[in-house]
């Protein structure tokens, strides 16, 4: 075998393995023996693990591994084939006979689950949006706290639809106190959590993604279930809940590249008294260098003409590439000294079950 193709089934052996313990120590024991399955699966001739196989990228950084698992549940979900049921509910846990499962499914549903490869996981997780808000409120007490929210790859627009959430995050409290989305994870950290200043008000939220999920739509709907690991009830009742609001108002998100809408962003006037927001969590990563280099030009270019009438910022809720923790960032312009260097906020869980907030 040649030198590259051992670097390549060293990276994949290495990206399942993390993938699976990364799921383990998140809670979803399940997913990670249905995980730790796919070194078997790319060992046979299936069309799936030829599309394994000859991977290009690095594997872990595309979340492939995520991107079968999701075709696998979405099997059960249909009732295609509920072999894996059993497994999701933690009743048969020996990894051999799990590996056998997963690689006779493969095996009858080559055609189903090879698309699955073509895209990354849309993981829309609603748990995410605490660190967000926290990231908001702290924003909003240094800035006017009118804020105009733009995400970049939103998906099916769950966390486009924060305004309309309950939050608890320690002892602040925000959003509409009835709502169907009840957001309350485990407050961490040191310091009393941020609260919302006087005038704080989310006046709009609008998203972009280049393949976005239509929550009205039940075939849509259930994809996105797919990409939820199964171990995790709590977050499908959470989907469930976006989808009941997203029926009620559909979100605001647009089919559009991430840099494209950017810049739209920034050519749109400004109202004065109003801090102009961009977010995005667990998204970065897809997008492409350029992509990345452009949105990041043009903050630091608008940000060198923002003031304090005219804010801009940029919240994100990303992993950091060297140690995988899902940290909370918050850049700020407002005509300072200063302007625009990251201030890390918060750790958080990868769906929102506990956020760790270090803010200053």
């Amino acid at each position: 075998m040649s030198p590259t193709g051992i670097m390549a089934i060293k990276e994949f052996d290495v990206a399942i393995a993390w993938q699976a313990d990364h799921a383990y120590q998140a809670g979803a024991r399940c997913t990670a023996r249905v995980i730790r399955a796919l070194g078997k699966v790319r060992e046979t001739d299936t069309k799936l693990a030829q599309r394994m196989r000859a991977w290009k990228g690095l594997t872990l950084k595309d979340a492939m591994p995520l991107r079968v698992t999701g075709g696998l549940h979405h099997l059960a979900l249909t009732r295609t084939d509920e072999r894996l049921v059993p497994v999701y509910n933690e009743e048969l846990t020996d990894q051999d006979a799990i590996d056998a499962i997963v690689v006779d499914m493969v095996a009858q549903h080559d055609a189903e689950l090879v698309p699955w490869l073509d895209g990354p996981p849309q993981t829309n997780e609603a748990g995410r949006s605490a660190s967000l808000m926290g990231g908001l409120l702290w924003l909003a007490q240094r800035v006017p706290p009118r804020l105009e929210l733009f995400e970049l790859g939103a998906s099916a627009g769950v966390n486009t639809m924060l305004d309309r959430y309950r939050f608890s995050l320690g002892g602040t409290k925000v959003g509409p106190p009835t709502s169907v989305m009840q957001i309350a994870p485990e407050w961490r950290g040191v310091g009393a959590p941020p609260r919302p200043p006087s005038g704080f008000e989310i006046a709009s939220v609008r998203g972009c993604d280049v393949a976005p999920i239509d929550l009205s739509d039940p075939d849509s709907a259930l994809k996105l279930k797919a990409y939820v690991w199964p171990d995790a009830p709590e977050r499908m009742a959470r989907i469930d809940a976006a989808i009941q609001l997203a029926l009620q108002d559909a979100p605001d998100v647009v089919l559009e590249d991430a840099a494209d809408f950017a810049k739209a962003m920034f050519d749109e006037p400004q109202p004065a008294g109003t801090t102009r927001v961009m977010f995005h969590s667990i998204m970065w990563q897809y997008l492409p260098q350029a992509a990345q280099d452009a949105i990041t030009a043009m903050f630091e270019q608008r940000g060198a003409i923002a003031s304090r009438e005219r804010p801009l910022a940029w919240v994100c809720l990303e992993t950091d590439p060297a140690t995988f923790r899902h940290e909370l960032t918050v850049r700020c312009w407002a005509g300072e000294p200063g302007d625009g260097q990251p201030m890390k906020l918060a750790y958080a869980h990868p769906h929102g079950a506990w956020v760790e907030w270090i803010g200053v």
